[in-house]
């Protein structure tokens, strides 16, 4: 039996690029699917990355204002940016109202990503704090809104209160943030397969798919030979 291949992915809820990057690994994966017949032997696991760590958790304006004084442009530019990644997250099936987001300081999102993950149930969560972010509004530098989501995905809601009220998973969104630093990662999403074969960005879904075969490749000679 050869081992998993390992995807670990560095991430942010506020970054519609991980949002895209998440449905093209998804359709990369659909592809081996059907040209092998079997779906490939993949584990995922997301690591934290705050992209604007210094971002108020209640952000007072928005999106479209915080994105233009974030990279100083004028609005209309930043308008335009979003239209244009919302057009491409629309090809991928994903709906983002630009309109309805309440941009926030994504610590708190990333802590519940780490107890999500002791349960089990990081992926499915990633997922819902994703939707919540660019489609449905919500804000998710809030606890209560936090633990609200969470119980959407099995999870109980007084854990989840009690480990953001304490910061109990601080710790390991640091670790995962001194780790990308140490990878060289400065941007996101950030794909590490194998621990060694590194695929930066939104790639196109065949991309993706040479990478997944050639990792997976270099997993199945490493088991066969020993």
């Amino acid at each position: 039996m050869s081992e998993p291949l390992k995807i670990d992915i560095w991430s942010d809820v506020a970054c519609p690029w991980c949002y895209i990057g998440k449905r093209r690994l998804e359709s990369a994966i659909d592809r081996i699917t059907e040209r092998d017949g079997a779906r490939p032997d993949v584990t995922i696991e997301y690591h934290s990355f705050e992209l604007s760590p210094d971002t108020p958790v209640d952000f007072e304006g928005t999106a479209t204002e915080f994105l233009a004084g974030h990279k100083r442009i004028p609005l209309e530019q930043a308008r335009q940016m979003q239209q244009h990644v919302a057009a491409l997250a629309a090809a991928e099936g994903v709906e983002f109202r630009t309109d309805d987001v309440r941009h926030t300081k994504t610590l708190k999102a990333h802590e519940l990503l780490h107890l999500a993950k002791a349960h089990g149930k990081q992926y499915e969560m990633k997922e819902r704090l994703l939707k919540a972010y660019f489609t449905d509004g919500r804000h998710v530098g809030h606890a209560d809104e936090l633990a609200d989501l969470a119980a959407e995905v099995g999870l109980d809601r007084e854990e989840v209160l009690e480990a953001l009220n304490s910061g109990r998973f601080a710790g390991d969104v640091a670790a995962d943030i001194a780790q990308a630093r140490a990878y060289g990662i400065n941007g996101v999403p950030f794909f590490v397969l194998d621990g060694r074969y590194g695929v930066s960005g939104a790639q196109d879904p065949a991309v993706f798919v040479q990478a997944i075969d050639e990792a997976s490749r270099s997993v199945d000679k490493e088991t066969a030979d020993v």
